[in-house]
């Protein structure tokens, strides 16, 4: 590309795009960092001031008497012993719990925390649980994830699946007998998990006809950046057949009117889903983001409402639970709107995800079928994109060279002009147009990586193939790669420096020294100096972006410097080009509305300007 002045301009559009992008991003961070120091607040304000052995006593033996009386006709169930069972696939191992008869946690086998270098674990703590009311006898009821159940049972299903099933059964001598059945369904090398509830007598057991859901979700810590983590961490949901997020930061609860078929918990490479097959009818959501210190992400709460059938006819309720990585090409699978949980262009930026979903997600997912080495894969991906905007950068290239064949006639207009701007710039239009010259073809190919550069940023912040993905001195390609550590924290640069965003620096600033001979003299300092401010620009805004992104900035800028080279040198001829000028000044010239309004301006900005020398 080539650095005329529309060129520049298109360089400053980018850089401010650049620098609100990324202020937007901080205006977030600062909202989470705010919205983290009002519930730490509030936790210390609740932390108890009196904890002693004996009030905790008292307290347990008060619990014990509360769900004995409360559990009703399933009084056997109020009081036993934790058992697990388990079972698992290709992908994860769930251990599940006769309490309440659910998941007690799950470990993903192909995902290590960057914590503790473990599996990853989720719904591993004890906040964790799927529980809802029962009417347990005249006028009381118990939450079913308070209720032992019998063990688990794990048993052998179609196709290879693992059915667990824990009952519930209830019945004395003043009460009638009523049951529950868990059902779990476990497919082979998937993360979902069928969940079947079966009530022997819906119409007794639950109150006008309707199932008070709790699901109550605490998303561990699992990468090395916790800030970064909440950061991009989302509450999801699909409510009216229409999908909508919150960032945990900006909002705290969600409040719904319309059926809901599933709610979910994304961090930044893992996902949560709450599936109603036969939705939701409303509930609400909320969420409290814990201290630092507990290594926590966010925890959620989830109230939601099903309706069953009334009646004493055993009804089920179909549900599914979702427990694995934020993997477009696995979510996109369930054709449910899962998939649109994964960042890959939201907000304001939405605009860049097609782009994703169609161009670069299929490119990526070809080219990592055929080499092994991510780092490979995103060269082999830059070398494609830059194909398909070769034509415009060829373009690009011409214009550039049209322009240098100018630079004499420039120069001249600059001596005989003097510092006269206006009468300067309508001249320079006039020599463009007569030597059918566009100014702006040298802009056009930075403007359009704008739209590129935002699908990449988002797709190498949510591509879950890039954790812990080696390449070079890079140990994660998801993350920005840290050789360098200063010890302190910069200003604006951070405690680190990365070598790729280095690279990516260096080669902008090659590429603005070999464009430079390519442009006419500029006279706005400005205009003179944006090539070299622009790759200083660069530094401060990708020394905290993922290395994958900083090392496609390095090989696309690689490129531009080859074909640049390649171009001018071997392919456009310069005579050519002059005496295509001296024949385009032959042709008649027609101006377009928007050029003579332009020059109408420029004679009247000049007009008025001659005025007010005559008045001083």
């Amino acid at each position: 590309m080539n650095f005329d002045r529309n060129t520049i301009i298109g360089f400053a559009i980018l850089a401010v795009l650049f620098f609100f992008y990324f202020y937007y991003n901080n205006l977030q961070q600062g909202e989470y960092q705010k919205e983290k120091a009002r519930q730490d607040s509030i936790a210390n304000a609740l932390k108890p001031k009196v904890d002693t052995a004996t009030l905790r006593l008292d307290s347990l033996r008060a619990d014990s008497q509360r769900h004995a009386t409360s559990a009703g006709m399933f009084v056997n169930a109020a009081n036993g012993t934790e058992q697990l069972v388990y079972a698992e696939n290709q992908v994860f191992k769930v251990a599940f719990s006769n309490k309440g008869g659910q998941p007690k946690y799950i470990e993903l086998k192909k995902f290590k925390s960057a914590v503790d270098s473990q599996q990853v674990k989720l719904a591993g703590t004890d906040f964790n649980r799927i529980s809802y009311a029962i009417n347990t006898a005249s006028n009381q009821s118990a939450q079913t994830g308070d209720l032992f159940f019998s063990n688990g049972k794990v048993t052998p299903g179609p196709d290879g699946a693992q059915i667990v099933t824990f009952e519930l059964k209830g019945g004395d001598s003043t009460s009638a007998s009523g049951s529950v059945i868990h059902q779990f369904i476990i497919y082979p090398n998937d993360y979902k998990i069928d969940f079947n509830i079966t009530l022997a007598r819906p119409g007794t057991m639950l109150s006008q006809g309707t199932m008070n859901m709790v699901w109550q979700y605490d998303a561990k810590q699992q990468e090395s950046d916790i800030d970064f983590e909440k950061q991009n961490t989302q509450i999801g949901y699909m409510e009216n057949n229409d999908f909508d997020y919150h960032t945990i930061s900006r909002k705290d609860h969600v409040d719904f009117e319309k059926n809901v078929e599933w709610i979910g918990v994304r961090q930044r490479f893992f996902n949560t889903f709450l599936w109603a097959r036969d939705k939701f009818s409303g509930g609400k959501i909320n969420w409290t983001i814990p201290p630092d210190a507990d290594h926590d992400i966010v925890r959620t709460t989830a109230n939601m409402q099903l309706k069953v059938p009334a009646g004493n006819a055993a009804a089920t309720i179909p549900m599914s639970i979702y427990y694995g990585p934020s993997d477009y090409n696995i979510l996109k699978k369930y054709d449910n709107g899962f998939s649109k949980m994964v960042n890959l262009g939201q907000g304001m930026y939405a605009f860049v995800r097609p782009l994703n979903q169609f161009v670069i997600i299929p490119v990526f997912n070809f080219m990592k079928s055929i080499v092994s080495s991510y780092g490979l894969v995103i060269a082999l991906l830059t070398l494609v994109i830059r194909l398909l905007i070769s034509p415009l950068t060829y373009k690009s290239y011409l214009s550039g060279a049209k322009m240098k064949a100018l630079r004499p006639e420039i120069a001249a207009l600059k001596e005989k002009l003097g510092g006269d701007q206006q009468a300067m710039s309508m001249e320079q239009m006039k020599l463009f147009r007569e030597a059918g010259v566009n100014p702006l073809g040298g802009c056009i190919p930075a403007l359009f990586q704008i739209p590129i550069f935002f699908a990449l940023y988002s797709f190498f912040n949510s591509s879950v193939d890039l954790r812990g993905a080696d390449f070079l001195w890079s140990h994660d390609l998801s993350a920005f790669d840290a050789p360098i550590r200063f010890g302190v924290n910069i200003p604006l640069l951070g405690n680190h420096l990365s070598l790729f965003t280095i690279t990516a620096v260096l080669t902008s600033l090659l590429i603005s020294l070999y464009s430079m001979n390519m442009t006419p003299d500029q006279s706005n300092p400005m205009m003179k100096y944006m090539p070299y401010i622009f790759p200083v620009f660069l530094l401060f805004i990708f020394n905290k972006l993922p290395s994958a992104l900083t090392w496609y900035y390095t090989v696309s800028n690689i490129v531009t410097l080859a074909l640049q080279f390649v171009i001018q040198n071997y392919i456009i001829d310069h005579e050519k080009i002059l005496a295509k000028i001296q024949q385009n000044r032959k042709k008649p010239k027609t101006k377009s509305k928007w050029q003579e309004r332009l020059e109408q301006m420029q004679q009247q900005q000049r007009q008025l300007q001659e005025q007010r020398n005559k008045n001083k």
